[in-house]
């Protein structure tokens, strides 16, 4: 595959006079660089930036982030979705403090070994912090090369994400090699987006073999062959006197850790639920939920059919997994976005 000489020279020269002016931007700590990166990973920037400011304010080095506790990460992360990433980063937190001493490890196969961090945020870290040569492949990225190179290749496919890296190899500048992955990411998130690309003022025009053959809607070229998981969620608010009931969930499932209110998923949506709701009182037979609310909440790979029931009164025994608490104290508790929108419209 063909390589364009000056592509390095041209790109950090668009980089230069348009990238934004971000929090993380000018960062050359591998720790702050980790923790931008991570929360970028499922979130968009203007959503993230606050995120990572708050987080470095409460935990602004590996040993904070070690010493602190679960539940103190899952606050601050409350609101970002995708749980596992802050759980992983806690626990690599404090394999650092544990196996490298406090100290960020500084080549690309060590960062590797750490937990949920892979092949593009281990590139990113070891580039930006350590100046070391691996590319950052990200979906901006993919999707740039995709284009300019003309690349008609299924980019969910390990070999080709290997061809767009080695060819990444041979276009960037070797000694400005975070620089590079910086530019070609942020080309990708203003210039060369998804939608609606700015092809009229693209420094790479006569280059680019998707806009010669008008193509631009068509690549990258994605298959996607996994199927959307459809699932059913019925919460049961117990409100009694400003008091309520949560539980914490600790299977290996989405929002691990997190709190929420008793729940029941079916296998359909015409189901009862309260047939699996095991509460040990008599009561239950003669008190029925009141319907409050029917949502649907999507997620990467699952479809969730989520409904609410207030129960206004609560019974003589409850499950030993259950803990009550007023109202007001859910706001001390890290709660997935759907339960905590809930809380807001009970209020």
């Amino acid at each position: 595959m063909k390589t364009i000489p000056s592509f390095s020279i041209t790109l950090l020269d668009w980089f230069e006079e348009n990238q934004r002016a971000l929090p993380w931007r000018s960062e050359n700590d591998p720790y702050k660089i980790w923790v931008s990166e991570v929360i970028l990973q499922q979130t968009r920037v203007n959503q993230g930036w606050n995120y990572y400011l708050s987080f470095i304010e409460r935990f602004p080095d590996v040993k904070a982030l070690a010493d602190a506790t679960l539940l103190d990460v899952l606050m601050m992360w409350q609101g970002l979705g995708y749980y596992s990433r802050a759980r992983n980063m806690h626990s690599t937190a404090q394999q650092i403090m544990k196996d490298y001493h406090g100290h960020f490890p500084n080549n690309y196969l060590e960062i590797r070994k750490l937990k949920g961090i892979g092949y593009y945020t281990a590139a990113a870290i070891s580039s930006i912090a350590f100046h070391l040569p691996y590319p950052a492949l990200d979906g901006n990225v993919l999707r740039v090369i995709s284009r300019i190179f003309g690349i008609y290749e299924n980019i969910l496919l390990q070999k080709t994400v290997k061809n767009i890296s080695q060819l990444c190899v041979r276009l960037m500048d070797k000694k400005k090699p975070g620089l590079f992955n910086q530019a070609l990411m942020e080309f990708g998130a203003i210039q060369c987006t998804p939608k609606n690309p700015k092809c009229e003022i693209c420094p790479f025009d006569l280059q680019c073999i998707a806009l010669r053959e008008e193509h631009i809607h068509l690549l990258p070229l994605k298959f996607l062959n996994s199927n959307l998981k459809v699932r059913f969620f019925h919460y049961f608010i117990f409100l009694k006197e400003n008091k309520t009931i949560i539980e914490q969930r600790t299977e290996n499932d989405i929002w691990k850790y997190l709190y929420q209110f008793p729940m029941i998923e079916t296998e359909t949506a015409c189901e009862n639920p309260l047939k699996s709701l095991n509460t040990i009182s008599i009561q239950f037979e003669n008190e029925q939920p009141v319907f409050l609310k029917e949502i649907k909440h999507k997620l990467t790979h699952q479809l969730l059919n989520i409904r609410f029931y207030v129960f206004k009164d609560f019974f003589s025994e409850i499950k030993s997994s259950w803990i009550t608490i007023s109202v007001k104290e859910l706001d001390n508790y890290p709660l997935p976005v759907v339960i905590k929108n809930i809380v807001k419209y009970i209020e």
